[in-house]
């Protein structure tokens, strides 16, 4: 399958395409689409986190809803528990979302975390990728943020931190410094009123203490999925940050240590601590499409073995 083949192809190339990942991840043929869509992105990423029971998945129905009535396409990952007795995903966040499902400009994908603590699935960073190339809009739902639940920063261009009203969550968050992580702050459920503005205000005082390294201050946005109030200034502070990451050159910088940071888990999954120790010099020199120069590495140190 070619990059053009995935574009025009609707959700059944997408389907295929993250099949094939799946089933021969280091394959000549997967590679070469995946060098494809690394090297021609077209989305904004978007990573969605916070603790189960924020409104993640109303969220998410809501901006994909927006989004679409503006006419661009959106692809989405949801990363769902697993399943005891067959690891593979509960499909919780996908069962919550409220979208049309004959609508060939929506494409969604459950993925089980499994055990990975990260918060995201093994496969969300290709299957990322792909849907990067081939819609306007990604967004990415994740199993629910914990204190070593941070792994979102590595596949979106903007995280998006949800908080609900009254549920002490912004000094947990503090103590765990995941306040460092979001590019925008939301205080969900802002229909109830003087709890979410109290809610806000702590989350404003909690992001205070983040170091500022990038000149971009965190907006803390009130909103109700369910009433709509505050999506107009999601959508606005959306917008204000992918602007900010094309303007200062720090989107193209951040994408290229994501991949590389995708490079190096790949290769510790495979071959340990040991083999990416070996491995470092390799992935240090080399620029561009992380996933060849991951087949590449593998190679060479399977060769080693």
């Amino acid at each position: 399958m070619t990059l053009d083949e995935l574009r025009s192809g609707g959700k059944g190339a997408m389907a295929k395409a993250l099949a094939r990942i799946e089933r021969d991840p280091h394959g000549a043929a997967t590679i070469a689409l995946l060098d494809a869509a690394w090297d021609n992105p077209r989305a904004h990423v978007i990573g969605l986190t916070g603790p189960p029971g924020v409104g993640k998945s109303t969220l998410t129905s809501a901006l994909i809803n927006r989004w679409r009535r503006e006419g661009l396409t959106v692809g989405v990952i949801a990363v769902d528990p697993s399943s005891r007795r067959t690891g593979g995903a509960l499909l919780g966040d996908r069962t919550r979302l409220i979208i049309d499902a004959e609508d060939q400009g929506i494409f969604v994908r459950s993925m089980a975390a499994r055990d990975r603590l990260g918060g995201l699935a093994a496969l969300t960073f290709p299957a990322m990728v792909l849907m990067r190339a081939a819609y306007d809009r990604v967004l990415i739902e994740t199993v629910g943020v914990g204190q070593s639940e941070t792994d979102v920063t590595q596949v979106a261009d903007t995280v998006v931190f949800c908080v609900q009203p009254a549920s002490g969550d912004s000094l947990q968050f503090m103590k765990a410094g995941i306040v460092e992580i979001p590019h925008v702050a939301v205080v969900t459920k802002a229909d109830l009123g003087a709890p979410a503005t109290r809610a806000r205000a702590d989350l404003v005082g909690a992001l205070s203490l983040a170091e500022d390294v990038t000149g971009w201050k965190v907006p803390v946005i009130l909103l109700s999925s369910s009433t709509g109030n505050g999506v107009d200034g999601l959508m606005t502070a959306l917008g204000d940050h992918f602007r900010h990451l094309t303007g200062t050159g720090a989107g193209k910088a951040q994408r290229a240590e994501q991949g590389a940071a995708w490079l190096a888990e790949s290769v510790r999954d495979e071959f340990g601590k040991r083999g990416l120790a070996a491995a470092a010099g390799l992935i240090a020199a080399s620029e561009g499409s992380p996933f060849g120069r991951a087949a590449g590495i593998i190679e060479s140190l399977s060769a080693g073995r």
